[in-house]
């Protein structure tokens, strides 16, 4: 393992794209701990206390690696961009000129970029603006149950809540830049490193609050079940239904072409972790939208049934529906993401066949069948990574916010796998030993 880490610094550029890598992740840090103009600093520290106990705050804490409950400049993190790219994507498959571009290659993708960074500005103003108010009437709806008193922009005036929006909004603005330019300048995809470096910050600190709770026998337990959800997340990760295709023979000129086989990988986990974020966000709206409810009579019924039976992870109404949720947008997405018939026509055109499948609607059917049967697995073990660790820590350590401890131990699974994929490839293009085998 020590030679070839030494192996990445001996190779220039290499060395060149993680140093700057590391850069951009410890610029990110710095700008995660800044905090917004015209915020109290005194109130902050109730703040984080109110996002360990759970809620929506503490969701969106995960993505922001800690930056909102600093109300840093960084505040919004990378989820407007993310919500963005899936806005776009979603659209690409109901708007006849935004699946035009997707077909247009690099030229295409340029232009739904551009388009997705002008959604990105638009979803964070929107948000930053929603921040500040929210965060000016205590933030009840985004802390864990029905507290108050939380007053973070003193002076809510014209002026003050314009630079609050115009800072935050100027900083996921950067922070997008930031991203795009480790993917073009450094290593790996620079959103999920963004979302791996906010993922893995907080990590510590759930762990802190294991130790403070059950002890170290505890802390050492959840040690050994964490890494042996993250053998599994591997073997799942890497798991790969892998169809047979063959190519006909074609003479042109003097020359014959084709009549080689290849194999088109569908991936049992072909969603990633978009399926999880996608369930929280929908378990998490009744609970926001109960908080305009009225504070007692049936207002107050509602909220005491949401908070019970759709926010506590061990709640077994919470489980079923998240858990259901999963699965559904499971399938949602590999159908955006993956769609057999542009497959089998693009088969088809390049002259290639899968052995025993006629070209056309068969080609299809039979795509369309094993991608169905391989993403239930796939789906029923995020759902499970999701459910399983929050309900045994919630159960037996009360106290403990680690509702989305799945959720971290599979994205920085995944983008720690891709991310040793590209150094490992081109560490071999130098003749050097990689990491992976």
């Amino acid at each position: 393992m020590i030679s070839n880490l030494k192996n990445i610094f001996k190779v220039a550029d290499l060395r060149n794209k993680v140093l700057f890598t590391l850069l951009m992740i410890a610029l990110y840090r710095l700008g995660a701990h800044l905090p917004t103009p015209g915020i109290d600093v005194a109130a902050l520290k109730q703040l984080k206390s109110s996002a360990d106990t759970g809620g929506i705050l503490a969701f969106l804490k995960l993505f922001s690696g800690g930056a909102l409950t600093n109300f840093a400049i960084f505040a919004l993190g990378i989820m407007p961009y993310i919500t963005a790219s899936i806005i776009m994507q979603i659209l690409g498959v109901v708007i006849p000129k935004l699946e035009e571009w997707q077909n247009q290659g690099a030229v295409g993708q340029r232009k739904i970029t551009q388009w997705t960074r002008y959604v990105t500005i638009g979803i964070a103003v929107l948000q930053s603006t929603g921040l500040a108010y929210l965060f000016h009437n205590g933030g009840g709806g985004l802390r864990g149950g029905n507290q108050t008193g939380i007053d973070l922009v003193p002076n809510f005036d014209v002026g003050h809540v314009l630079l609050i929006v115009l800072t935050l909004t100027t900083g996921t603005a950067l922070l997008m830049w930031m991203g795009e330019l480790i993917t073009q300048r450094g290593i790996g995809n620079g959103m999920s490193i963004i979302i791996f470096a906010s993922v893995v910050s907080i990590l510590p600190g759930m762990l802190g609050q294991i130790k403070a709770n059950g002890g170290i026998t505890a802390l050492i337990l959840v040690l050994i079940g964490y890494g042996l959800i993250l053998v599994a997340i591997v073997f799942v990760e890497q798991g790969q239904r892998r169809i047979p295709v063959q190519f006909a023979k074609r003479v042109v000129g003097r020359r014959m072409y084709g009549g080689q086989s290849t194999y088109i990988p569908l991936k049992v986990n072909q969603s990633g972790v978009i399926p999880i974020i996608f369930a929280s966000s929908v378990l998490y709206l009744p609970q926001l939208l109960s908080f305009v409810l009225p504070a007692d009579g049936w207002g107050k019924s509602l909220q005491d049934w949401i908070s019970s039976n759709l926010v506590t992870p061990n709640a077994p109404i919470h489980m079923i529906v998240f858990g259901l949720l999963i699965i559904g947008f499971a399938y949602f997405y590999t159908a955006i993401t993956f769609d057999p018939v542009k497959q089998a026509d693009q088969l088809r055109k390049q002259g290639g066949f899968i052995p025993g499948i006629r070209p056309g609607p068969q080609t299809e059917r039979y795509l369309a069948k094993v991608l169905s049967r391989i993403t239930l697995p796939g789906a029923l073990f995020i759902a499970a990574v999701a459910l399983i660790p929050s309900y045994i820590l919630t159960t037996y350590l009360p106290g403990t916010t680690v509702q989305f401890t799945g959720i971290s131990i599979l994205i920085s699974v995944g983008v720690a796998l891709e991310t040793m994929k590209q150094i490992d490839s081109q560490l071999m293009q130098r003749n050097y030993e990689g990491f992976l085998k």
